[in-house]
């Protein structure tokens, strides 16, 4: 069951499309990604699924209810964590997620519970008396995510969630979002960070003009671009020349760091190894590795621009 479903959304502004044939699958309790660069259309797409903007054209529903004729059910469905935090910076962590409870709709001891709960779960329980003032971005964003879920939403839209963040307080929210995730929310992030996406999210829509340009695994995607390379390191640049014509293939010179690369499978790891043996090279070092997101993201959005 696809929990998210957009089909030929069109949102125009003047004679600009912000979204022009947007179209999305999310199935239920997945994280799935939607890469952009700026001005793509991502945060367009995320205010029309959450019924903060009207589409000019197309359809979309979000846990079964349609996004323009059934706009409060769908509101009643969802949580939304924008770029900048929700949460006040003068009550403590508690006292937010109580007061979140009541503008919900929660009784005051139903309120207590749930935010008591949700502290455990988000690693907040010490901090929770408080001012949300004393935390680290980490702990804000963790709370700020924490608000979103004070009805469990079926869908959590997260818009940009770390940026700002430094690498330690980034884990932190990820590993809240891997929790949500866990628990059975589907989750629609839209980041800038390629490595965020990688590390969460099961799938991915890359889109570009307002559109969906690619979508798939992040693994699948990595392979569009090309399969496995392999970077031999030599000490000596005089041995550079000889280790290309050992290595079949296009391979890729780099004189400043004295590097060959070799793409797979056009040879295997082992076949670069007995070629470096049958020459006497001894490489400094060997690498194996597989493209990058940010690799997909910049062929896709280059032979998008070229069109």
């Amino acid at each position: 069951m696809h929990t998210l479903i957009a089909e030929g959304l069109r949102k125009r502004y003047g004679d600009l499309f912000a979204l022009d044939g947007f179209d999305l699958h999310v199935p239920a309790g997945v994280i799935h990604g939607l890469l952009g660069p700026n001005g793509a259309g991502k945060t367009t797409a995320v205010k029309a699924l959450t019924t903060l903007i009207d589409i000019s054209d197309g359809r979309a529903s979000v846990a079964g209810f349609d996004v323009r004729t059934q706009a409060a059910q769908v509101r009643r469905r969802i949580g939304l964590i924008g770029q900048n935090a929700a949460v006040d910076e003068v009550l403590g962590g508690r006292q937010n997620l109580i007061m979140f409870g009541r503008l919900y709709g929660l009784t005051r001891a139903e309120a207590t519970s749930r935010a008591d709960e949700l502290l455990a779960v988000f690693g907040l329980t010490e901090a929770a008396g408080r001012a949300v003032s004393t935390y680290s971005g980490g702990m804000r964003r963790r709370l700020d995510i924490a608000a979103g879920l004070i009805l469990t939403p079926a869908v959590l839209f997260l818009d940009e969630p770390t940026t700002g963040l430094d690498p330690r307080a980034r884990n932190e929210v990820w590993n809240s979002i891997r929790e949500v995730a866990g628990r059975g929310t589907t989750v629609l992030l839209t980041t800038q960070y390629l490595d965020e996406a990688d590390q969460l999210a099961s799938q991915i829509s890359v889109m570009n003009h307002g559109k969906i340009i690619a979508e798939g695994t992040p693994d699948a995607l990595k392979r569009q671009v090309g399969g496995d390379r392999v970077t031999v390191t030599v000490g000596l640049r005089d041995s550079l020349d000889a280790v290309v014509r050992a290595l079949p293939g296009g391979s890729a010179v780099d004189a400043e760091t004295r590097t060959v690369t070799v793409a797979l499978p056009g040879t295997s790891l082992a076949g670069v190894v007995r070629a470096l043996d049958e020459i006497d090279v001894v490489p400094e070092d060997l690498q194996l590795r597989r493209p990058t997101l940010d690799e997909v993201f910049l062929t896709l959005t280059e032979k998008e621009t070229v069109r």
